[in-house]
């Protein structure tokens, strides 16, 4: 692009120079070590830095003892180690040209008592939080001089370390819980109308502006619209925002909601499947009635939605996070004139639903990112000659492995039976919520095209024609087929999600939907079903609908379920399907927890059971290979390059990756592609 690109313009932040708009704006990765920000958090940001963007934000980071992190390893403020780690941090990122602050807060409410070093929650009022559940300690007096005094020591670690700036975190903590009236309901100096609501806001600005002088950078990500009607109002939010920059606040990043629960959190920090940038206008009414830069992230993903925003004025600054997270060399490729090379954000929200499911965030589609000490996210051509490599399969890993081959240098052709690539995620893609996935997809065919690999669909490969392209090399990622082997009884009377994604047929009436695993798989299919006019009822042998869909994706789902009045059944796992008298289905529930179950008269009856391995190829293969299809894990694990033999008489290397070994996930396979070949 050229210089006259509005996203690559600089912007003069109070005495600070960045050197485009583009930032990343604060989130919690959780890639701390014991509270610290140490080699994988440090590289994470210097990843971005590298990339191009010109402000990386560290995470929610605590100023108190007495705020816990609530999932996976927040980092801590309130010890002196923490400076030399931050000092290291900033001084790489400052290397590479970027900007680099942090987000300082107190929990408050939204934390565990059973964490830390168990210290009760605290609050301004004892209400609980319907996320996290504790039911806080009322604030008191010394609690609040306390952490006003953790907040400026807090502040001054930060300045200390060599950091540009720091923002308060304003929705959903502590800081805001006292300016919002959902959750002050006191009737002391603390509280009672909107100008005591304000004391704690005012004395915490105050206390950081003292302990930092004039100069450093403090910023202010706040909620100044709640979007509830016993919330803070737009008015209300920016009379305190005016407030407070009075006191000393420099820029302010703008948060439209609250995330006291699943929806609110959804709504704040949109998944796939909704509106891109819907608060984008919003930050542009906040930016015109203040005097101070604005910066706004939430689903802002595409370069022209980004572009549009800066350009028209709704923004100082835009927060491309999530984006950042899919391709950290996002800026560098702008400027480079190379957008369309992007790897895209598709909205999946799974570095957010994993970090609250496996205690740290992981990209959908990148597997570096978080492992940038072990995974570069430039693939470098390898140092031997380039080798002949087949891959059967053009799913996600199949895509992904040929895209690592070929960057790698090697002479790849990858075979697919369908006629289109994507694999299992075309099917997922018909979810009209889901539909963004197929970017995956696309993406990588582009890549594949760049680099010269040749894509054959339409081929069903049998073991001879392996054979015929005289492989070095053979990745098997012909992924899964529905398992149909869970029933006791009935398994040729039941349809699979794939049967209702696909559209194959028409599925209505009474259906009684089963999922074995809880993932977004059956929970599309439910979807799919409804929208058919389906009368639906949802098991699961759990506890819980769905546990592998997290807080942020989840939420759209069960309203769906609400609004078409889905009946759920809990603790049950079906174990017979027979045909009525009449026609109709009986299906045979179990009760997990007492043996004896129900039975259900239905039209149809679904299950999703996950897939089992499509591997009837690799097992033909394994005679003619070096390895016998043996994978040396260690190896696997630590990237080294695969060098068993088994067979001498054998002519190839042959693996298998992705759900083409057992049925997991879109990341897994990604990861097993990117540890299998990226050694090669």
């Amino acid at each position: 692009m050229s210089s006259n690109d509005p996203l690559l313009q600089p912007f003069q932040l109070k005495h600070l120079t960045l050197r485009n708009r583009i930032v990343s704006t604060s989130h919690e990765p959780a890639y701390g070590e014991d509270g610290m920000p140490k080699d994988r958090y440090r590289l994470y940001h210097l990843e971005k830095a590298r990339g191009g963007c010109a402000l990386t934000m560290i995470g929610t980071s605590m100023v108190s003892p007495d705020s816990p992190s609530s999932f996976g390893s927040n980092l801590v403020l309130h010890r002196n180690e923490v400076v030399d780690w931050l000092g290291k941090l900033a001084e790489d990122v400052h290397s590479e040209g970027a900007a680099v602050m942090i987000q300082v807060t107190h929990l408050g409410r939204r934390t565990s008592h059973y964490t830390g070093e168990w210290l009760p929650a605290l609050a301004p009022s004892a209400i609980a939080e319907p996320f996290h559940r504790a039911v806080p300690k009322v604030a008191e007096d010394w609690d609040l001089e306390r952490v006003i005094a953790d907040y400026a020591s807090a502040a001054s670690r930060c300045q200390e370390a060599g950091l540009d700036g720091i923002e308060i975190e304003s929705y959903g903590h502590l800081f805001d819980g006292f300016l919002s009236p959902l959750t002050n309901h006191r009737d002391d100096q603390w509280g009672g109308d909107p100008q005591a609501r304000l004391e704690f806001p005012r004395a915490v600005v105050r206390a950081i502006r003292s302990a930092v002088g004039e100069e450093f950078i403090v910023g202010l990500r706040m909620a100044v619209d709640e979007g509830h009607p016993d919330g803070l109002q737009p008015d209300d939010g920016l009379a305190a925002a005016r407030t407070l920059i009075g006191e000393g606040i420099d820029f302010l990043s703008v948060i439209k909601g609250t995330i006291a629960d699943d929806e609110g959190l959804a709504a704040v920090i949109p998944p796939m499947g909704t509106p891109s940038a819907p608060f984008l206008d919003f930050a542009g009414l906040v930016k015109r009635s203040l005097d101070v830069p604005v910066m706004h992230a939430a689903r802002i993903a595409d370069v022209e939605t980004a572009r549009h925003a800066v350009q028209e004025g709704l923004v100082d600054l835009v927060g491309m996070t999530r984006a950042q997270m899919a391709d950290p060399h996002l800026v560098r490729k702008i400027s480079d004139g190379r957008a369309d090379r992007i790897r895209p954000c598709v909205g999946a929200t799974y570095c957010l639903d994993a970090l609250h499911r496996t205690g740290d965030s992981k990209c959908i589609h990148n597997v570096a990112t978080g492992r940038e000490a072990t995974i570069p996210h430039v693939v470098p051509r390898s140092d031997t000659p380039g080798r002949r490599c087949v891959v059967v399969g053009a799913g996600p890993g199949g895509l992904e492995a040929a895209r690592i081959l070929g960057e790698r240098g090697h002479d790849v052709i990858v075979l697919e039976a369908n006629t289109e690539p994507g694999g299992q995620l075309t099917i997922a893609a018909r979810s009209t919520r889901r539909r963004d996935l197929i970017g995956i997809v696309d993406w990588r065919v582009a890549e594949l095209a760049h680099l010269g690999v040749e894509l054959r669909c339409g081929v069903l490969a049998e073991k001879t024609d392996i054979l015929a392209l005289d492989p070095e090399i053979v990745v098997v990622a012909t992924g899964g087929l529905p398992n149909a082997t869970s029933l006791r009884q009935g398994q040729d009377l039941v349809d699979d999600t794939w049967d209702v994604m696909s559209g194959g047929s028409r599925i209505t009436g009474q259906v009684l939907l089963f999922d074995a695993i809880g993932g977004h798989a059956g929970l599309d299919a439910a979807e799919k079903l409804l929208d058919q006019g389906a009368r639906l009822e949802y098991v699961t042998g759990g506890r819980t609908i769905a546990p592998e869909v997290g807080p942020l994706t989840s939420p759209g789902y069960l309203r769906n379920f609400a609004e078409k009045d889905v009946r759920v059944t809990l603790g049950h796992r079906l174990t017979e399907v027979s045909r009525a008298a009449d026609g109709l289905l009986m299906a045979t529930l179990e009760n997990e927890y007492n043996g004896p179950g129900l039975q259900r008269l239905v039209d149809h009856v679904v299950v999703e059971q996950g897939t089992s391995p499509n591997d009837d190829l690799y097992e033909a293969l394994k005679p003619h290979s070096l390895n016998n299809g043996v994978l040396d894990q260690a190896a696997f694990v630590e990237l080294r390059p695969q060098t068993l033999e088994r067979n001498p008489a054998g002519g190839f290397q042959l693996f298998r990756i992705g759900d083409a070994v057992a049925s997991r996930n879109v990341h897994a396979a990604m990861y097993d592609a990117v540890r299998l070949c990226m050694p090669i």
